[in-house]
């Protein structure tokens, strides 16, 4: 999600490639393609996670909520803009 929304002003400095610039190269598509893609893969995780969730499992629920907790603030906080990096935006209350 943070490659997502941030890819472009990760440019604007010297930084290292993104993951947007790394599908780009590898499979040789535009930004819009890459960025649909790794949404793609996004929600796929997504699944994986709310499904390893249902299934019992050798970990302590608090452990696995802890886990989901941390990556529903990190999707809220990249959702449309780069929230962490750019904090003056919808994380600033």
């Amino acid at each position: 999600m943070d490659d997502i929304t941030s890819h472009e002003l990760e440019q604007t400095r010297a930084h290292v490639a993104s993951t947007v610039q790394c599908y780009m190269k590898e499979y040789g598509t535009n930004v819009q393609v890459a960025c649909k893609k790794l949404q793609d893969l996004v929600e796929d995780a997504w699944k994986d996670i709310n499904e390893e969730c249902l299934n019992p499992t050798v970990f302590p629920i608090a452990l696995l909520e802890r886990a989901v907790n941390f990556s529903r603030m990190m999707e809220n906080i990249h959702k449309q803009v780069d929230g962490y990096t750019n904090s003056s935006t919808k994380t600033n209350y």
